[in-house]
């Protein structure tokens, strides 16, 4: 994936430039002193120099995909991470080189994120377009001990970033949970035989989901707890939820503006909840 971006970013800066003919070479070896020392014409090297994680970025929470089977599908959202490129024009005259470095920050800085059109297949389903930046003013640090390691004379030198989505977790699917069960009961653990003679001492609650269905508008339907007068929630896409239920039969009452009220019994703990529009 990262030998494939290093193709983009050369693709992007021949068509920006332009870079014609071969007369301006793009490269991507360590500018060393025995690299530099080789070169015949006109180039541009872009040296791949740090990679790090963007934790401003990170988040840590799961996505959840639920499927049209019933089942739902977690996975970690995906890591992002800095790629960071040390840009500089190699010529043998210092106006041609500060010439090729201003070409570099005009052909780049006029893109905010990478263009879908140079992007190969493995890089095209990336979460969010490809950020780019250029030129930050804490994007280059220490060049001296960069060119140092180098073993090369210092230069100047352009920062360019590009952020890019992997994804290294497994997803993981499986049924919806439908039911939750609360229980409430003394704290401290009591020996077998006392939770033998007194198996109701722990009082259960639950919470129970499902979703309303059919081909039927979602908007406008009023869905009532019977037993409680409770009206419930409906989300747009037609889930709901009911907490603090003791096991039992209950009515559940869908109505709509200017409709009969429909009525369907539902029993807690279920392994269904859902209701027909």
């Amino acid at each position: 994936m990262i030998d494939e971006l290093d193709e983009v970013l050369r693709q992007l800066l021949i068509r920006e430039l332009p870079a014609k003919n071969g007369e301006v070479i793009i490269d991507l070896q360590q500018p060393r002193r025995e690299w530099s020392a080789r070169l015949d014409r006109p180039t541009l090297n872009l040296f791949l120099h740090h990679l790090c994680e963007n934790t401003a970025l990170r988040q840590p929470e799961w996505q959840v995909q639920r499927n049209d089977d019933g089942t739902a599908t977690r996975r970690r959202t995906p890591l992002r991470m800095d790629l960071h490129y040390m840009i500089t024009a190699w010529a043998a005259d210092p106006e041609d080189e500060h010439r090729l470095l201003a070409r570099s920050i005009m052909a780049l800085a006029r893109h905010a994120t990478l263009p879908q059109e140079l992007l190969p297949e493995s890089l095209r389903d990336q979460p969010v377009p490809i950020p780019l930046r250029v030129a930050g003013p804490e994007d280059l640090r220490n060049p001296a001990d960069l060119w140092s390691a180098l073993d090369n004379e210092l230069r100047p030198a352009l920062a360019c970033i590009v952020t890019l989505a992997l994804n290294p977790y497994q997803s993981f699917s499986g049924p919806l949970v439908r039911t939750r069960e609360l229980r409430f009961g003394q704290a401290r653990e009591l020996p077998l035989f006392e939770r033998l003679a007194a198996p109701g001492a722990a009082e259960r609650l639950w919470l129970v989901g499902g979703t309303l269905r059919g081909t039927g508008a979602i908007a406008g339907l009023r869905l009532t707890l019977v037993e409680r007068g409770l009206a419930v929630p409906v989300q747009p896409d037609g889930r709901f939820t009911i907490g603090s239920l003791e096991a039992g039969e209950y009515t559940l009452e869908l109505a709509t503006e200017g409709g009969k009220p429909r009525q369907q019994r539902i029993t807690v703990p279920s392994e269904n909840y859902d209701l027909e529009v």
